[in-house]
């Protein structure tokens, strides 16, 4: 078990503030608007639903009653809720909603560990514009590996991860063997090179992902986004930090 607490954050220059604000967005929403992710027709209103972004029309269905298969107890699952624009939005919404208090911390905590150094290296506006653009193109992977799958198209999509997986992507080529400290079987603390950290991450992302096909997304967790994101994250993040670089040459010259 190989939990990240930290990184080596020596050579960073600048005030990772753009990542501060992720985060501290993604905490407000979850507590003022999801209500501590109590409040179920806001997160089924602005989450991404594969069936709404293939056919660009707003879906709204009843509440369901469904049946724990372990305890036999029922509970009701609200339906898709009305979105108060267009439902492409939702692309972005949906990456600032969590499913549960462990879901948002696991995020932030990520989040905290690796976005300052990406941000220091792209600085703060094409840090945001990374973040967004890959946590869209996540989602998307998620919204076509569900119809090419077959699986539901009705099952909404929410959370930080996809964009937080291109995070994880491009540190990984750019800062490979920069030391990640992590707590190692929760005894102790360790520093292992990113490579190997991030590495394993996304190993488990592709394993468990492999698990769901032919059926629903593993524990309602969307791999797809997961490894999209990553993907994504390794391909585009040295094209951001090129345009950095030009606009300073020019700047300089």
């Amino acid at each position: 078990m190989l939990l990240p607490i930290g990184d080596d954050n020596r050579d960073r220059t600048i005030t990772p503030f753009v990542n501060y604000l992720l985060i501290a967005l993604n905490i407000f929403v979850f507590i003022y608007w999801q209500q501590w992710g109590k409040d179920l027709p806001v997160t089924f209103g602005y989450a991404t639903v594969p069936a709404e972004i293939l056919s660009g029309s707003d879906i709204v269905t009843h509440n369901k009653i469904l049946t724990d298969p372990y305890s036999g107890q029922e509970f009701q699952l609200p339906g898709l809720q009305r979105s108060p624009f267009p439902v492409f939005l939702t692309l972005i919404t949906s990456m600032f909603l969590h499913g549960g208090l462990a879901h948002l911390l696991g995020n932030m905590l990520f989040l905290w560990i690796f976005g300052d150094n990406i941000e220091n290296a792209l600085g703060h506006f094409k840090y945001l514009m990374f973040y967004l653009v890959c946590g869209i193109l996540a989602s998307l992977s998620h919204v076509f590996s569900t119809l090419i799958l077959g699986q539901n198209l009705l099952i909404p999509s929410l959370g930080a991860s996809g964009a937080i997986s291109a995070v994880l992507g491009g540190y990984m080529l750019l800062f490979p063997t920069r030391g990640v400290h992590v707590w190692l079987f929760f005894f102790f603390v360790v520093t292992i090179p990113s490579f190997v950290v991030v590495g394993m991450w996304f190993v488990f992302q592709v394993m468990n992902g492999l698990g769901t096909l032919g059926g629903e997304e593993a524990g309602g967790v969307a791999y797809a986004a997961h490894i999209g994101g990553f993907v994504f994250g390794l391909l585009l993040v040295k094209r951001f930090i090129k345009r950095v670089r030009s606009r300073r040459a020019w700047w300089n010259a």
